[in-house]
Formats: structure tokens, sequence, C-alpha cells
């Protein structure tokens, strides 16, 4: 076997506070806080001169990490427009399994949060949903039913 387990995805924000208030009230925790710098960074990542805040946001259940990245040098730069569609090629969502999916949404939208559609029923298993939170991230949303 080649891979042992997923361990995380990252998300480079501007706004790295507000990344954070959005994530912990989805119910992730923080578990760690550090800064990103020197050569041995810009030789993995492939940047000069690389100085980044990085903190790391673990699930309840401890198995799924997010990673959220502040560049301060390098400058972050924008490869897309921050409100993208769905289609748009690329990593487009985090899906999560929650439980009160509308008490999850109603959280959510107190941090600015929007539903990029509507809360959809598939078949009698689940209700799903994507929602925008900050610096245009979309994560999706899942309540299984029965």
């Amino acid at each position: 076997m080649t891979i042992l387990r997923m361990d995380n995805i990252l998300i480079n924000v501007d706004d790295l506070e507000a990344a954070i208030a959005f994530f912990t009230e989805l119910g992730m925790e923080v578990e760690g806080k550090t800064i990103v710098e020197g050569d041995w960074a810009g030789r993995v990542i492939g940047l000069d001169g690389v100085r980044a805040d990085i903190v790391m946001m673990r699930t309840p259940d401890g198995h799924g990490r997010v990673e959220l990245s502040r560049f301060h040098s390098p400058a972050a730069v924008s490869s897309e427009p921050r409100n993208a569609p769905s289609n748009t090629l690329g990593l487009r969502r985090i899906m999560f399994l929650v439980e009160g999916i509308d008490d999850v949404i109603a959280r959510l939208r107190t941090h600015g949060a929007e539903l990029v559609g509507e809360v959809a029923q598939y078949e009698d298993s689940y209700r799903l949903c994507f929602i925008r939170g900050p610096e245009g991230i979309i994560i999706g949303l899942s309540e299984q039913l029965g």
C-alpha cells in the first residue's frame, strides 16, 4: 500500500481569523498554530522568501484536518474569481457529515456563509447542500436520514 491516510487539506486565506471562526462554528477545533518560514519551506513549495501563519483545524473525531494558511511573503495570488461556480476545475469543496443540517447552516450564516444552491434530499438517505464561506471557500454539508 502506498497511502497510509489523507492527512489534511490546505486552504490559503487572507483573513485567517474569519476562516478559523467559520471552521470553529462548524465544530472543528484548533489543533495548533505556527509560523512557517525559511529555506526548507521554500524548497518544499517552490517559492522564495516564504513566511506564513499556519493553523491546523481538527474534526471532532480526530481523523480529518484542514490546514489554514495566510502568506505574509510572498504575497498570495488569486487564480480564479473569489466566488467561482461549483463546476470550476480544481478542488471545489470539502464535505462534512453533520447532525442538524438546518442548525449548522443558520450558525454558519452568522459568519457570512451563504447557500450555493439549496438544501436537497437524495432519496431517503441524505439531505445535502453546498455553503460558501469566507474567502469563497465551498464546503458541503451532508446529514444522514433515518
